[in-house]
């Protein structure tokens, strides 16, 4: 090989290395943290999106996604973005009251109890959610209400009096609270850790989704599900806003339609799968039942208790959101 053919050869591999190089610093990847099983609506959801992305962008971002709470617990999850740890992740809403009272929203009884009403919640919500978290350098993306809310126990409930101090698994800061109005002992259980809680004893009683019940094969630990629909709390995702703003502009629209088509496909999916999960529980052995008019009144009445405390640490944002609520229905 002469002098020019070695100058020619070692010019095109280093245009090759260079064009791989490229290639790869082309190529953004995130890791999204999520809690819940790959099994989970929200998880299959939240996969799909990722997907989506992934194609739609030619492969120029690609997000992981690390599902029941792999690569951070639930309550870390939030932190883990703000850090940098973690690009995209997925949290409770109202698994953040502590850092902000209106977070709890959604969590409040009996104020939104069907999918139509919490849909409507969200959208006079929405802005004041994403301007919080915009303070902590997040970007809202979506959000997807997860199925009404039951109490499973394992002895029938005629009353609020027949949970007085059983230990009731907690999972928001709202949640403990109505359990103590209950009369019962909140215990911070994550959805991750909810079997073996239950097996070992740690708590006796639940309040969660159909969906939650059905993960976590409730019926090997409890014999009773009460379908009380007492609220129907919502998961969001969200990103940190300098991995967002990294993206070239093409790829910030695909993000944004991603996400967009993952909120609706989320809340029409979480609607039809409510009636299998149910299914699902009754299949398996549970008693599925109504809450008794008695177990209902005193629910309720917690819930007026608990939209009043709402309002007192809200303010007039509360206020604000909730008269746009009401009017609506």
């Amino acid at each position: 090989m002469n002098v020019k053919h070695r100058i020619l050869s070692t010019l095109a591999g280093s245009l090759v290395a260079f064009g791989v190089a490229t290639a790869a610093q082309a190529q953004t990847t995130w890791d999204m943290p999520t809690p819940y099983p790959v099994t989970n609506f929200h998880t299959e959801n939240i996969q799909q999106f990722a997907d989506e992305v992934a194609k739609a962008s030619a492969g120029k971002l690609k997000i992981t996604v690390h599902s029941n709470g792999s690569l951070y617990k639930s309550n870390e999850i939030k932190r883990a973005v703000q850090g940098g740890q973690a690009q995209i992740g997925e949290v409770l809403l109202s698994s953040l009251a502590n850092e902000d009272p209106l977070y709890a929203l959604d969590t409040v009884p009996f104020l939104a109890t069907s999918y139509a009403e919490s849909h409507k919640l969200w959208k006079v919500s929405r802005d004041a959610v994403e301007a919080r978290l915009a303070k902590n350098g997040l970007k809202l993306l979506y959000s997807v209400a997860w199925p009404p809310q039951g109490i499973y126990s394992k002895t029938a409930l005629t009353s609020m009096a027949d949970l007085k101090g059983i230990k009731i698994r907690s999972y928001s800061p709202t949640v403990a609270r109505m359990i103590e109005l209950m009369s019962a002992q909140p215990v911070t259980v994550q959805a991750a850790d909810l079997t073996q809680a239950l097996s070992t004893g740690v708590v006796s009683a639940n309040i969660t989704s159909s969906s939650t019940g059905y993960d976590t094969k409730s019926w090997e630990q409890l014999d009773y599900y009460f379908d009380v629909q007492a609220w129907l709390p919502k998961n969001i995702v969200f990103v940190s806003k300098k991995a967002f703003d990294a993206l070239d502009p093409a790829t910030k629209d695909v993000v944004l339609k991603a996400s967009a088509a993952a909120e609706t496909r989320g809340w029409k999916l979480s609607e039809e799968k409510t009636a299998w999960y149910i299914g699902q529980l009754k299949a398996n052995g549970m008693k599925v039942l109504p809450a008794s008019d008695v177990l209902r009144a005193d629910l309720v009445k917690v819930g007026e208790k608990m939209t009043a405390e709402w309002l007192e640490k809200t303010g007039a944002d509360g206020q604000k959101i909730l008269d746009a609520y009401r009017k609506t229905k």
